[in-house]
């Protein structure tokens, strides 16, 4: 388990209270989990991903990820539509292991980028994780 100083938390990104990033590019939106998050996890054996056109709330659970030690809901930072799913993770999942910001899980075209006010900045992120 890595130490909170020795974590990648790249600013630039919003975090969620439940360990998940995003990072708008253009009119769409790249979502994934924290690197605490995946330390947390572990080994990362298997991603379950929601279906291309899929919609949801912000906060609502669009998938889990199944790892060696437990099996975690991820929840959605945004209101939008699922417009891509990271293909590669279906084959290989230790890749969040490898890099959780690098190997995002979906994209998505957000519906109210406002509701990046509700999102943690990496400084709030890190208040929250140093609890």
């Amino acid at each position: 388990m890595k130490e909170i100083n020795e974590l990648n938390l790249p600013d630039g990104l919003r975090y969620t209270r439940d360990h998940e990033w995003v990072k708008i590019m253009g009119d769409a939106a790249i979502v994934g989990i924290s690197d605490y998050a995946q330390d947390q996890l572990g080994d990362i054996v298997y991603v379950e991903m929601p279906e291309v056109g899929d919609e949801f709330k912000q906060g609502e659970e669009f998938g889990t990820l199944e790892s060696v030690k437990a099996v975690s809901e991820t929840y959605l930072p945004l209101t939008g539509e699922i417009i891509e799913i990271n293909e590669a993770l279906a084959d290989a999942p230790e890749l969040v292991n490898k890099d959780p910001y690098e190997n995002w899980i979906v994209r998505i075209r957000p519906a109210d980028l406002s509701e990046l006010d509700s999102l943690l900045t990496v400084d709030e992120y890190l208040d929250l994780l140093n609890g």
